[in-house]
C-alpha cells in the first residue's frame, strides 16, 4: 500500500469520525452543537477568506464554536507567519479534539503556542487583545435572542476597527421550525433572525450562499467601522457650524 493511499484512507476515516461525533454531541446538547455534520470545504473556505484578504501581515484571529475543527484547519493553513489563532469552544469533548489538532497542525504558523484552544463561552472570553478577523460557527438559531445579542456585541468589542466578522446560518431553518416546533419556539427563532438582521443592516459588507454545503448555508461578512480621524471630525463640526450660521 503506497503512502498516498494510506493518507487518503486516514483522511476518510477522520471525516467519518467527525460526522459521528457531531451527531452524538448534537443529541447531547444543541446549545453547544447546532449542526448534524461538520462544515464542508466550500463553507470553510468562504468563512476564512478574510484572512487572505488581509495580505501577508501577521494577524490576530479568533474562531468561536469550532466544533471538530473543519474550519480551524482551513484557518491554520491560511495564516501568515507570526499570526496567532485563539479558538473558543464550549463543548469539552470538542475542545479536547481541537487541542490535539492544534498540536499536530500548527506548523504553518510556528509553534503550538500560536494556536490556543480556550474552553468556555465566547461571551465571557477575554485575552486582553483585539482581533483582525473573527470566524463564528455558533448555532445562533438555537439560542435565546438576548444571548445572540450578547455574543454579537462581544464580537464587535473584540474586533479591531476595520476588522471582519464572518458567520453562517443554515437555509430553511425558519420554515422547518414553523412546521415542526411549538409556536413559542418558532417565535424565538424569528426573534433571533430579527436580532441578526439589525446587525446586518448596520455592519454587513457581504452575503453569499453555499449550496454545496450540507445543508446549504448563507455566509455573512460584517465589518467594524473605522472611526473618523480627529481632523475629519473637527472639519465636519466646523462645516455644520458654518451651515447653521447661514
Amino acid at each position: 500500500m503506497d503512502e498516498w493511499t494510506t493518507s487518503h484512507d486516514r483522511v476518510l476515516a477522520q471525516r467519518n469520525a467527525e460526522g459521528w461525533l457531531f451527531l452524538i454531541e448534537a443529541a447531547r446538547d444543541l446549545r453547544t452543537t447546532g449542526a448534524l455534520a461538520p462544515s464542508g470545504r466550500a463553507l470553510a473556505r468562504l468563512l476564512t477568506d478574510p484572512v487572505d484578504e488581509n495580505g501577508p501581515r501577521p494577524l490576530n484571529v479568533l474562531e468561536a464554536g469550532a466544533g471538530t475543527g473543519s474550519v480551524t484547519r482551513a484557518l491554520i493553513s491560511r495564516l501568515s507567519s507570526g499570526s496567532r489563532l485563539d479558538v473558543v469552544e464550549a463543548n469539552p469533548r470538542f475542545a479536547d479534539r481541537l487541542r490535539r489538532l492544534a498540536r499536530t497542525h500548527s506548523r504553518p504558523v510556528g509553534d503550538g503556542e500560536r494556536v490556543r484552544v480556550h474552553e468556555g463561552l465566547v461571551e465571557r472570553f477575554d485575552t486582553g487583545r483585539r482581533y483582525d478577523v473573527i470566524v463564528s460557527g455558533l448555532p445562533f438559531t438555537n439560542f435565546a435572542p438576548a444571548q445572540v445579542e450578547a455574543i454579537m456585541d462581544r464580537y464587535l468589542e473584540l474586533l479591531e476597527p476595520g476588522g471582519t466578522l464572518t458567520y453562517f446560518a443554515y437555509r430553511g431553518t425558519r420554515c422547518a421550525r414553523a412546521l415542526t416546533a411549538s409556536r413559542a419556539e418558532a417565535r424565538r427563532h424569528r426573534r433571533v433572525e430579527e436580532v441578526l438582521e439589525a446587525y446586518q443592516r448596520r455592519y454587513a459588507t457581504g452575503c453569499w450562499t453555499v449550496w454545496a454545503n450540507l445543508p446549504p448555508a448563507t455566509v455573512w461578512q460584517l465589518r467594524r467601522p473605522v472611526p473618523p480621524a480627529p481632523s475629519a471630525v473637527a472639519d465636519t463640526a466646523a462645516a455644520a457650524e458654518a451651515e447653521a450660521v447661514r
